[in-house]
C-alpha cells in the first residue's frame, strides 16, 4: 500500500510538474508575444519619430537653402545692377570718346585744309612781294627819270615832309594836354600844396607810467599794506595797477602803462586815504565806483572835444576813446589837445584848398585814436585807429587818412597828406613837446655828421626837429642809380649809432642844372 501511495504521489507530482510546465510555457509565450508587440510598437514609434525628424530637418534645410538662395540672388541682382550702371557709364564714355575722336578728326581735316590754304597763301604772298619789289624798282626808275632827282634827294624831301607832319601832330597833342592840365589845375594845386607842407611825425611816443600819491603820514603806509599784505593785494588785483611802497617819506607810487587805470587807481587811493576805512571789501567798492565815474568823465571829455572841433554823429565808442586821449601824453604834449589842434588846422587848410572842412576836421580829430588802446592790441597806433574807425562805421576816406598819416599805407585822397601835415605841425610847433636842448642838439649834429661822412655828399641838413635828414650829393660824382644805396646806408648807420624817438626820414637829393644863354 505504501508503494502504491508512493507511486500515486510520484505520478501526481509528475502530473503537477507537467501542468506547471505547461502553465509556465503558456505564460512565457504570452510574455514573449507581449514583448514582441511592445518592441514592434517601439520600433514603429521610433520609425515615426525618425520620419518626423527627417521631414523637419529637410524642411529646415530647404528653408535655409531658400534664404541663402534669396541672399545670393539679391547680391547677384545688385552686382548685375552695378555692372549695368558701369556698362552704361562705360558706353557713355565710349560714345563721348568716339564723338571727340570724330570731332578731332574733323578738326584735323580742317587744320590740314587750312594749312594747305596757308601754304598756298604764303606762296602767293611771296610771289606778290617779288612782283611788288619789281614794281617799286621800276616805279623808282620812272620817278627818277621824270623828276630828274636822285634817290637821296627824294629821301631828303620825304624826311622834311614827315618832320613837318610830326610837328603839327605834336603841337595838337600839346594843346590837348594844356587844356587837360587847366581843367585839373584846382585839384592838382590842392595836392601839390598839401604835399609841400607834409612832415614826418614820430610813430611811437614815450609817456609817464607812474603816478605819486601823497600820504598824510608814514603810518598810512602800514594801513595801506594791511595785515599780511591783504589790503595791497586786494588793491592791485581790483585796479590792475602796481602799488609801490618804499622808503620815500609820505608818498606811494602807482605804476601802470594804462593811463586810465592809473588815474582810477590814484583817485581811488586818495578817496580811501581820506575816508580812512581801508580793507579789501571797501577797496573793491571804491575802485568799482571810481571806475564808473571815470567812464562818465571819459564820455564828457570826448563830447567836449567833438564839440570844440565841431564834429557830429560820432559813435559812442569813439567818443569814449577820444576821452581816453585826455590821459595820454607825447613828450609832455596832451594827445587830446594835440588832436583838437590838428583838427582846427586841418579845417583851415581844407577851406583854403576848397575841400570839405568837416571831413578834414573829422579825420584829424580821429588820427591818433589808436593811441587810446595801443597797449591792449598789437600793431601801430595808425593801423589800430583805422580798425577802430572801420568797426564804428567811418567812411573809407577817414579810415585811409588815419592809417596813412604815418605813411604805412598809400593815401587814396588829398585828406590823408593833409592830416599828416597837420599832425606834424601840431607836434613840431615851438613849445608843443618837451625835450632836453642839449640832447636834441647832439642828435641833430650826429645826424649831419653821419651824412657828411659819406663820399659824394656836399651838404646835409637835419630838419623837422630831427625827424628828417635831407642830403644833397654832387651830381658829377654820384649818378641816380647810386642814390638809393646812399639813402639806405645812411639810414642803417643812424639806426645803429643814434638814439631817437619814432623814425627819421632820409632824403637824398641829386640835382643837375643845365643853363643856356641866348644872346
Amino acid at each position: 500500500m505504501s508503494i502504491v501511495y508512493i507511486l500515486i504521489g510520484l505520478i501526481a507530482g509528475l502530473i503537477a510538474s507537467g501542468i506547471l510546465f505547461l502553465i509556465l510555457k503558456q505564460r512565457s509565450k504570452a510574455i514573449i508575444f507581449t514583448a514582441k508587440d511592445q518592441a514592434e510598437k517601439i520600433i514603429e514609434d521610433a520609425n515615426n519619430d525618425l520620419a518626423s525628424i527627417r521631414k523637419e530637418t529637410i524642411l529646415e534645410a530647404k528653408e535655409e537653402w531658400y534664404k541663402t538662395k534669396k541672399i545670393y540672388e539679391d547680391e547677384i541682382k545688385e552686382r548685375q545692377k552695378e555692372l549695368r550702371t558701369q556698362e552704361n557709364t562705360y558706353n557713355e564714355r565710349v560714345t563721348k570718346l568716339e564723338k571727340r575722336i570724330e570731332s578731332l578728326d574733323k578738326k584735323e581735316s580742317i587744320l590740314q585744309k587750312q594749312e594747305a590754304t596757308l601754304k598756298q597763301l604764303e606762296t602767293d604772298i611771296e610771289k606778290r612781294n617779288i612782283e611788288l619789289d619789281n614794281l617799286i624798282k621800276s616805279q623808282e626808275k620812272k620817278l627818277i627819270e621824270i623828276a630828274g632827282m636822285t634817290r637821296e634827294e627824294a629821301s631828303e624831301i620825304l624826311k622834311e615832309e614827315l618832320l613837318e607832319s610830326v610837328r603839327k601832330q605834336i603841337s595838337g597833342e600839346v594843346r590837348q594836354m594844356i587844356t587837360q592840365i587847366k581843367s585839373d589845375a584846382g585839384k592838382k594845386a590842392a595836392e601839390i600844396l598839401s604835399l609841400s607842407i607834409q612832415r614826418m611825425a614820430v610813430d611811437h611816443v614815450s609817456e609817464s607810467t607812474v603816478a605819486v600819491v601823497s600820504l598824510p603820514s608814514d603810518e598810512m603806509k602800514g594801513r595801506i599794506i594791511g595785515r599780511e599784505g591783504r589790503n595791497i593785494r586786494a588793491f592791485e588785483k581790483a585796479s590792475g595797477v602796481d602799488l609801490i611802497i618804499d622808503d620815500t617819506p609820505e608818498a606811494v607810487v602807482l605804476s601802470c602803462f594804462d593811463p586810465v587805470k592809473r588815474e582810477v587807481a590814484r583817485l581811488s587811493l586818495e578817496r580811501l586815504i581820506l575816508d580812512g576805512r581801508i580793507h579789501p571789501g571797501r577797496i573793491e567798492e571804491v575802485i568799482e565806483k571810481t571806475g564808473k565815474e571815470m567812464d562818465e568823465s571819459l564820455i564828457k571829455f570826448g563830447e567836449k572835444a567833438a564839440l570844440e572841433a565841431n564834429i557830429h554823429n560820432l559813435s559812442p565808442n569813439i567818443i569814449k576813446l577820444i576821452g581816453r586821449l585826455h590821459y595820454r601824453t607825447s613828450y609832455g604834449q596832451n594827445i587830446l589837445q594835440h588832436s583838437i589842434e590838428a583838427a582846427w588846422m586841418c579845417g583851415i587848410m581844407a577851406a583854403e584848398l576848397g575841400l570839405d572842412q568837416e571831413v578834414a576836421r573829422r579825420a584829424a580829430l580821429l588820427h591818433d585814436i589808436g593811441k587810446a588802446v595801443d597797449h591792449e592790441f598789437e600793431g601801430s597806433h595808425a593801423s589800430i585807429g583805422a580798425n577802430i574807425a572801420r568797426k564804428n562805421g567811418e567812411s573809407k576816406i577817414i579810415i585811409n587818412a588815419i592809417e596813412a598819416h604815418h605813411e604805412e599805407v598809400e593815401p587814396i585822397s588829398v585828406y590823408a597828406p593833409l592830416v599828416q601835415a597837420c599832425d606834424a605841425i601840431s607836434g613840431a610847433r615851438p613849445g608843443a613837446r618837451r625835450e632836453m636842448l642839449e640832447s636834441y642838439m647832439q642828435r641833430l649834429e650826429k645826424l649831419e655828421e653821419i651824412a657828411s661822412a659819406v663820399e659824394g655828399v656836399s651838404k646835409s641838413y637835419a630838419i623837422q626837429a630831427g625827424r628828417e635828414l635831407r642830403i644833397i650829393v654832387e651830381p658829377s660824382s654820384i649818378d641816380d642809380s647810386q642814390t638809393p644805396f646812399i639813402a639806405n646806408d645812411i639810414a642803417t648807420r643812424i639806426e645803429k649809432e643814434v638814439q631817437y624817438p619814432g623814425q627819421i626820414k632820409v632824403t637824398v637829393i641829386r640835382e643837375t642844372r643845365q643853363v643856356a644863354v641866348a644872346k
